[in-house]
């Protein structure tokens, strides 16, 4: 890897998926800072803290669909609405368990999303997203 990433930040209410995600992105050494949030509440707040030196703005966001409170799709529309300085570059990769079609399609059709992908996380898918969307880190 040429580079890091400056920080992923990994959406998912359930802490066993966060642990497991966090192990894999570890395991590649992409990234100088991993933050994980249980929801679209928590990582909205992330987004608007003005401390960038503690909370930097992610490059790549690993966001799970199905959350209680504010899900994948509800995080995105208010994700929408924030300032471009508060969502910076970042790459949205929406993670799931379901087999449903009809949220790849969905996914397919919000322009702010970039990837979608099996949860939990594995080496070889987080490497396309890396070679896809950060060919200058890969």
């Amino acid at each position: 890897m040429k580079k890091k990433l400056n920080c992923i930040l990994l959406v998912d209410d359930d802490l066993p998926t966060n642990f497991i995600n966090e192990r894999v992105l570890k395991k590649i050494d992409c990234t100088e800072k991993i933050i994980a949030v249980q929801g679209g509440f928590e990582a909205l707040e992330y987004l608007k803290s003005t401390d960038k030196e503690t909370n930097p703005q992610p490059d790549l966001i690993f966001l799970d669909i199905n959350m209680p409170g504010m899900n994948g799709w509800e995080f995105l529309e208010n994700y929408s609405h924030l300032e471009e300085v508060q969502k910076s570059k970042a790459i949205v990769v929406m993670l799931t368990t379901s087999l449903n079609p009809d949220e790849r399609d969905r996914a397919k059709e919000i322009p702010q999303i970039s990837g979608f992908l099996n949860k939990p996380l594995f080496i070889d898918g987080v490497k396309e997203i890396l070679e896809q969307k950060f060919p200058e880190y890969v």
